[in-house]
């Protein structure tokens, strides 16, 4: 947490590796990221914002058949772009 009390973009990163190692599940994340999405008080950098979005909404259903929206390979993908864009 930074002197505000909000997560760093570390420990947002870090709740993307950890759901992509399987440590993390899905439903735990999004309820996490939903906490600061709705929490309208605070102002994120547009890295910050993009990436708790991601995050948020990671637990929705693709259909009434299973799977998720935003399969595992999306998230890897999220993962790469959030250190892509960390590293310009």
């Amino acid at each position: 947490m930074d002197a505000s009390g909000r997560p760093t973009l570390d420990e947002i990163e870090e709740r993307f590796i950890e759901l992509v190692a399987g440590r993390l599940r899905r439903d735990e994340a999004d309820r996490w990221a939903a906490s600061w999405v709705m929490e309208d008080r605070i102002v994120w950098d547009d890295l910050s914002w993009w990436a708790l979005n991601c995050l948020y909404g990671v637990d929705l259903p693709a259909s009434d058949g299973g799977g998720y929206l935003h399969d595992d390979e999306q998230v890897r993908e999220w993962l790469a772009e959030l250190r892509k864009r960390r590293a310009m």
